[in-house]
């Protein structure tokens, strides 16, 4: 109908979602100009959440919407281009705004305000259109070459010359088409008349001249298809191309941003190497000329050119004689053996476990990695340096700050890691030496096998002592397993004497009976600073798929001990963490149970911590990280005990798995046959009536923290001293 009589291209009303009571607050620009932060509006999510409160901003052109005004730092939730927006008031206060085919409904708190927004966004969806069409003519863009200059503006002169021919036909249809319905109703009017043959033969010839008009619009509608797809093709390749071109810069980039991480680990394991270079290079390019020439960069390179001087491409090229000077100290390995493709049902062994503590399920080593417990503890010392940078800090907060990152750097790891690590034998141990690179060295020993419990201990010679007992509660559950950690972690600071104490949060592993296996981290963690009394709480947020969070996300605030708060804590636990600074807060309003909320203006956020890129083959290699690469190599002079020694966990890491679930078997056996004869000397002194000893583990030894009131165990010293003189005489023969 509306072709036939020439209608409008209205687009039609998009039907509104049901409403519900809003309030705005409008902040205006003082300047006269573009609103810049327009305050609240209510907007429509979804038919379960309905209207949310969200802070909006409008900025050259763009429309962008926060959950909270401390969001502005750090997290937009959306944007909206008003340029190409069309832009509909609805009823009750409503606005709709539709761009690149999807529609936002918006709702103001009165028709006044609705009014007001209209006004600020048609205004600004002016100003856009004008900013785009300057830019389009002025020469500021990027050189585009002539003959493809020409090219485009040459089709776009015949696509515009087809779109005018269209506009023609469509209107001679819409005229033609009321002529001929204004004939057949005059003919319907004459009929039976002698003057009927007449109004027949102007109804022919009106209805042919639709007809011809019609065929001329199919015409003009194939020519112009015809024109849209044989340059469309030409676009696609030209799209094509430039895919690959990023995709190729991409790669180059990750390359070398694995280069860096290795450079930089390399640095920090032996930095006076790295300085002795500094100064042969500056000798040498003292003698040089200041123009020298410049290197290109390889063939395989994107179309761009690297160029970089002699000592920067030395610097990562890392040329002989660097590498000879940082071959004075030991070298880690940065590889293992590929893992093999063993497939085995996992849903066959655990669908007889459902409700049981995981510990205690006899699993083959097909399910685990070629670490041990006590080496995924030590594997939290991943980014110890976040705790030599608190240690350098004088503010207590701020050290806060970097206490909270480096405990969540330390599930970083596991993002891809779903394997178990081995349950390891009571009285096992593993010691971490880092004392030349890092100026750690750290040790652990299990000392209780049901419930399975873990004691740590490192101290630092850069100012800081961390230890731990951690009991590992698991259950499987049938489509999942959880592991919670029980247990505090203690962090104490040599020079300001700050103590903190935190505990982990539970990790969930999904999927195990269909579809990919995949680990999620959630809880809370509360880290307490028990000699200022400054907390920080993190929230791990668990993932959900309906949720517009982004996926493994952390949050978390920093207060003093008078509960004001000071930082704002935000990222995810696979990739990064940032502190914004508050410079104000503020009382808003959508608290739970009738609670108002607490809105922080914030500074630009500052990294705390960002994670290291996984060296290459990772997927191979059980997704290890490069510290991760280097817990199971062996070492001289370790305890008979430690976790290196172990059979079966060796054989797995050489891709030797049914030889490993041998060893695996004859191991746990002798546990049992160990724990039966234990209990058996227990009940003889329990009939004799003498007093029962239970298990006394040899490096630790079981005390009350006088600070929580907590019994835990910690270290009772010993290790490094008997090491020393390599006397490993009362260690037991466990393997």
């Amino acid at each position: 109908v509306q072709l036939l009589t020439g209608g409008g291209d209205s687009a039609p009303t998009a039907p509104l979602p049901p409403s519900k009571p809003a309030g705005l607050n409008i902040q205006e620009d003082g300047g006269g100009g573009e609103m810049n932060e327009l305050g609240w509006l209510f907007k429509w999510t979804n038919y379960l959440k309905g209207y949310q409160r969200r802070w909006f901003v409008l900025s050259n052109g763009l429309l962008s919407y926060y959950r909270t005004q401390a969001e502005m730092a750090h997290t937009c939730r959306g944007t909206i281009p008003l340029a190409t927006a069309h832009i509909e008031v609805g009823d009750t206060c409503h606005l709709v705004l539709t761009s690149g085919g999807r529609s936002y409904h918006l709702k103001a708190t009165s028709e006044g305000e609705c009014q007001r927004w209209v006004s600020a966004l048609q205004q600004a969806k002016a100003n856009a259109t004008l900013l785009i069409h300057h830019s389009d003519d002025s020469g500021d863009e990027a050189p585009v070459p002539q003959e493809d200059r020409a090219l485009t503006q040459g089709v776009l002169k015949t696509l515009a010359s087809k779109l005018d021919d269209l506009s023609t036909c469509n209107e001679l249809i819409g005229k033609h088409g009321a002529a001929l319905q204004r004939s057949l109703s005059e003919l319907e009017d004459l009929r039976g008349s002698t003057d009927s043959t007449d109004k027949v033969k102007t109804v022919n010839e009106r209805a042919t001249l639709f007809r011809i008009t019609s065929n001329a619009m199919i015409n003009a509608c194939r020519d112009f298809l015809d024109v849209a797809e044989s340059h469309s093709r030409r676009w696609q390749k030209a799209l094509q191309h430039e895919r690959e071109q990023r995709h190729h810069l991409e790669e180059t980039i990750e390359q070398l941003a694995k280069q860096h991480n290795s450079l930089e680990r390399a640095w920090r394991e032996n930095p006076s190497s790295y300085t002795d270079v500094e100064h042969s290079q500056e000798g040498d390019a003292s003698d040089e000329n200041d123009e020298a020439e410049f290197f290109d960069a390889m063939e395989e390179s994107p179309a761009f050119l690297l160029k970089l001087k002699p000592c920067v491409l030395s610097y990562f090229l890392q040329d002989t004689s660097t590498t000879n000077h940082m071959q004075l100290r030991r070298t880690r390995r940065s590889r293992i053996p590929d893992k093999p493709n063993y497939s085995l049902n996992l849903w066959s062994i655990m669908k007889n476990c459902i409700g049981k503590d995981l510990s205690k399920i006899p699993m083959p080593v097909n399910f685990n990695e070629p670490l041990s417990m006590l080496q995924r503890l030590t594997e939290d010392l991943e980014y110890s340096e976040l705790l030599d940078r608190a240690a350098r800090c004088d503010s207590s907060l701020e050290q806060l700050c970097l206490v909270a990152a480096f405990s969540v750097s330390s599930y970083s790891t596991t993002v891809h890691r779903t394997a178990k690590p081995f349950n390891p034998l009571l009285g096992e141990t593993y010691e971490l030496d880092r004392l030349e690179e890092y100026g750690y060295r750290s040790i652990c020993e299990q000392v209780s096998h049901h419930p399975p419990a873990a004691a740590h201990h490192v101290t630092s010679q850069r100012g800081w002592t961390l230890w731990q007992h951690i009991t590992i509660d698991s259950k499987f559950r049938g489509k999942y397993i959880s592991v919670v950690p029980l247990g505090n972690i203690h962090l104490q600071f040599h020079s300001s004497g700050n103590h903190y104490v935190w505990s982990k949060v539970t990790s969930t592993v999904h999927n195990i009976i269909v579809g990919k296996l995949w680990i999620d981290q959630s809880g809370d963690i509360d880290i307490v600073n028990t000699t200022t009394k400054d907390t920080c709480r993190l929230k791990f947020s668990p993932y959900s798929y309906f949720s517009r969070e982004v996926p493994r996300k952390v949050t978390g605030v920093v207060e003093d001990r008078e509960s004001t708060a000071h930082y704002i804590l935000s990222g995810t636990w696979d990739d990064k963490m940032e502190s914004s600074k508050i410079v104000d807060s503020s009382q808003g309003c959508g608290g739970s149970e009738g609670k108002q909320k607490t809105v922080y203006q914030t500074l630009q956020p500052k990294l705390l911590w960002k994670k290291y890129p996984l060296p290459d083959n990772a997927e191979n290699m059980h997704f290890f990280s490069s510290l991760a690469l280097t817990l199971n190599e062996p070492e001289e002079g370790v305890a008979p005990t430690d976790s290196r020694l172990r059979p079966d966990q060796r054989l797995m890491e050489a891709g030797l798995w049914d030889e490993a679930n041998g060893q695996k078997q004859r191991l746990e056996e002798r546990q049992r046959l160990e724990r039966k004869r234990r209990e058996a000397q227990a009940n003889q002194a329990l009939e004799e009536g003498q007093d029962i000893e239970g298990y006394n583990p040899l490096w630790f030894e079981k005390r009350t923290d006088d600070r929580t009131g907590e019994s835990t165990y910690t270290y009772r010293g010993g290790y490094w001293e008997a090491k020393d003189r390599q006397d490993w005489s009362q260690c037991p023969d466990i393997f």
